[in-house]
């Protein structure tokens, strides 16, 4: 028997402002044993998704749809040393409160840059050091720290541009919707579930078949929890080996679902 119903994979991207027509952010989705398939924005006279339309139509998914389990690829925290450097309290939800307090990239007209250079918000208040890696990052042997910016392959400006969306949906659906693994490592049956992925795990699993490379990520990421999940896998990938020290680290930090 099967977790869930539906797979939704997200190639994330912190581009432009939330309101903007983003060409690198795509979603993928599979229903049951179907192939994944691309899910396009509603119509508009904008052709590809914003961070924003992104956000609610996940919302209204959650709402309407059997089990779900969302992958996204950008961080849904910051490493430990980012805690202890600005005296952070309250646990995952204290952080995406200070978080947002201080980055408002969810804002309308907003850029990342925006906030880095200090037109808006304040950035300065709440840096980290591009040498600062989760433990997660580290076990996977290639994700980057999620403030090390304007380098190839980064996952710096999509985390700082996603990470108020994770909020905006939890204040929207409250329970009932599972952020792992910050609301536990073992999701309850029957639960819609967001995580955060690395498509670089699976990269050269599938076949690009005519995708641009967003597309491919956001197509791999439901793919491969899709077959994790027939494949009766899935459930181990919620219960990385973790010492009783470093589960403590991911609970503040999260965890990358599928790196062991």
């Amino acid at each position: 028997m099967t977790l869930f119903s539906r797979y939704i994979g997200v190639d994330y991207s912190g581009a432009e402002t939330p309101t903007a027509s983003l060409k690198g952010l795509r979603a993928y989705v599979a229903s049951g044993s179907d192939v994944p398939l691309e899910v396009p924005p509603p119509p508009s006279p904008r052709r590809y998704w914003t961070r924003r339309g992104l956000a609610e139509w996940l919302a209204t998914t959650f709402r309407a749809e059997p089990p779900t389990l969302v992958g996204i690829d950008h961080a849904f925290s910051f490493p430990r040393a980012y805690f202890q450097q600005h005296s952070l309290a309250g646990g995952w939800e204290g952080f995406l409160d200070d978080f947002c307090a201080h980055w408002p990239t969810d804002q309308d007209h907003v850029y990342v840059e925006f906030v880095r250079d200090g037109v808006c918000g304040n950035g300065a208040a709440r840096q980290g050091n591009p040498r600062w890696r989760r433990l997660t990052e580290q076990r996977s042997g290639s994700a980057k720290s999620v403030f090390h910016f304007n380098v190839q392959g980064q996952v710096a400006k999509s985390s700082h541009a996603g990470i108020p969306w994770l909020r905006f949906l939890r204040r929207t659906l409250g329970p009932t919707v599972h952020f792992w693994p910050f609301d536990g490592w073992v999701p309850k049956s029957g639960t819609h579930v967001i995580a955060e992925v690395y498509p670089s795990l699976w990269r050269g699993c599938y076949p690009a078949a005519g995708r641009t490379p967003d597309q491919q990520d956001a197509y791999t990421v439901s793919r491969r929890l899709q077959e994790a999940d027939l494949a009766g896998e899935l459930a181990q990938f919620f219960q990385p080996s973790l010492t009783a020290d470093e589960r403590s680290v991911a609970d503040i930090e999260g965890w990358i679902l599928g790196v062991r």
